[in-house]
């Protein structure tokens, strides 16, 4: 019985496949521009939300008791029908400012008494703070989305790359298997006009002896132009089959860097001091809290904790949870066979063995340049963050003094006059900060740029140095002789005895592969 014929996808299928695939991943960039966006948007309402709570609680501190349950219940009716409440309901898993909010909402239920420093500093220093958050975090989302921008940029012009080598490769391959085709078609003629000639010649006669003589000519110089054109063609489509498969690995492998990495990097960016000035706002909150009444403080050891967890990771990570179709990386490109094209590795035949060595050596030279300086932009990003990160971790929000009973009306007043956000020098570290912050973001752009040209050719690199074997010695530009490429048959059946009389190799197998 015999097996039945192998279905080979055409051209156009593939292209179409193709195309296909690169459409849904320009989908889930688009989508992830929208998930910052809304990111954003979400953090800022929820900022707007607190200044409003507690402008609204240092109005009504005078009627404690009976106007701050009502406040509450206002913000607790407005949140009920979101999915953040929905989520609170169901497991408390929750981002980690947004359940900050949850509990400060269930500790204002709990408050039993007013004071006129907690209305004051309530007015001039939390809501400001909230603020200065809000207006941060519209600035880093722009700055990242820019560099989100021109990331997705950059992996759309490495997939049109891939397209542009995959057609160039099938043009060649097709070529390769119609000079085939020609060649065995000579070769055929060729036998029969041989053949013809064999046959006893006593009954022909001498003219016709010399037109077949001459035919055979033609034919054999037929077949010496067939076959330099399918060994040319043969080239041409082992070239362009390589250059497909290392734009392929290296395609992959950006796709993989910036689905593993970059996202989650441009998500940091637009966390950058977000929770640590969310922690220092509340902080002040607590330690306003804290010197009124013993009673609340259970209430308020609770909203502590949750401070305390505020995590920009975690929530990176619950972030993108919530949206696993815009963050889940895409199922790696496959090499696509042509035509009954077995060979799905790179090719190093005698013919590109010295082209791909000498490509070798020029991605190594190249990486190991492009490694250092990108370390050096590492090491100074690095820097930076951990200077910003200093910045916006001040602790700056105890306000303990403010509550000694002994102080009279204009004492407070005074002291309330110089908090933090009264302080002279608040204009110019806000000054440095955002200088430091341009700083930063100017060198991670370098560092993903540099890092991304790493990926591609080190992915080209790694490829190219398993093709040429573990016997290349870099200082003596040696390689062992490469194993071809092992076809995708699971047994091997004997080959069948060749019906026609040709010298292979030109007769003589060693000289050939020497």
């Amino acid at each position: 019985m015999s097996n039945p014929p192998v279905k080979f996808k055409k051209d156009k299928e593939i292209i179409t496949d193709y195309e296909t695939q690169v459409k849904e991943i320009r989908a889930q960039l688009v989508e992830q521009q929208k998930c910052l966006e809304q990111q954003t948007d979400m953090r800022v309402q929820l900022l707007q939300d607190l200044q409003d709570f507690f402008r609204k609680k240092s109005e009504i501190e005078m009627e404690y008791s009976r106007n701050l349950e009502k406040l509450a219940e206002r913000f607790m009716a407005k949140t009920r029908s979101t999915k953040d409440h929905q989520q609170y309901k169901k497991d408390q898993n929750l981002l980690s400012p947004v359940n900050c909010w949850y509990l400060l909402l269930n500790q204002v239920r709990r408050e039993s008494k007013d004071h006129a420093t907690l209305s004051d500093i309530y007015l001039n220093n939390v809501i400001m703070r909230f603020m200065q958050i809000s207006e941060d975090s519209t600035r880093l989302l722009k700055k990242s989305k820019e560099i989100t921008f021109q990331l997705q940029e950059d992996l759309m012009k490495v997939l049109n790359e891939l397209y542009t080598v995959m057609k160039t490769y099938h043009m060649y391959h097709t070529e390769s298997i119609s000079a085939e085709s020609k060649l065995k078609e000579a070769e055929k003629q060729e036998e029969k006009q041989i053949g013809r000639v064999g046959d006893p010649v006593f009954h022909i006669r001498l003219e016709e002896r010399h037109q077949r003589r001459s035919s055979v000519k033609k034919i054999e110089k037929m077949k010496e132009k067939r076959q330099a054109k399918y060994s040319e063609n043969k080239l041409k489509s082992i070239k362009a089959r390589n250059e497909y498969l290392l734009t392929l690995e290296a395609t992959n492998a950006s796709i993989f860097k910036y689905y593993i990495h970059d996202l989650s990097d441009l998500i940091d960016c637009c966390d950058l001091g977000y929770h640590a000035s969310l922690n220092r706002a509340l902080r002040t909150y607590l330690s306003a809290e804290y010197n009124l009444e013993t009673s609340r403080h259970e209430g308020l050891d609770i909203i502590e904790n949750a401070v305390d967890s505020l995590d920009p990771r975690s929530d990176r990570q619950r972030f993108m949870e919530m949206y696993p179709t815009a963050f889940c990386p895409p199922v790696k490109f496959e090499f696509q066979p042509h035509m009954g094209d077995e060979v799905c590795q790179i090719t190093a035949q005698p013919p590109v063995q010295a082209e791909l060595l000498l490509r070798f050596q020029q991605l190594q030279s190249r990486l190991a340049t492009l490694k250092i300086e990108n370390e050096e932009i590492k090491k100074t990003s690095e820097a930076t963050l951990t200077t910003i990160q200093d910045m916006v971790t001040i602790e700056d929000y105890d306000v303990s003094e403010c509550f000694h009973h002994s102080r009279s009306t204009e004492s407070v007043k005074s002291t309330v006059s110089e908090t933090y956000l009264s302080k002279p020098s608040i204009a110019k570290r806000r000054a440095n900060q955002q200088e430091t912050e341009q700083f930063y973001f100017m060198k991670f752009r370098e560092y993903l740029e540099g890092s991304n040209l790493i990926t591609k050719l080190q992915a080209k690199h790694d490829l190219l140095k398993r093709t040429l074997g573990d016997g290349y010695r870099p200082e003596y530009a040696t390689t062992r002789p490469p194993s071809l490429p092992p076809k995708p048959f699971g047994t091997q059946r004997p080959r069948p005895r060749s019906v026609f009389n040709v010298k292979l190799f030109n007769g003589n197998l060693e000289s050939f592969v020497k």
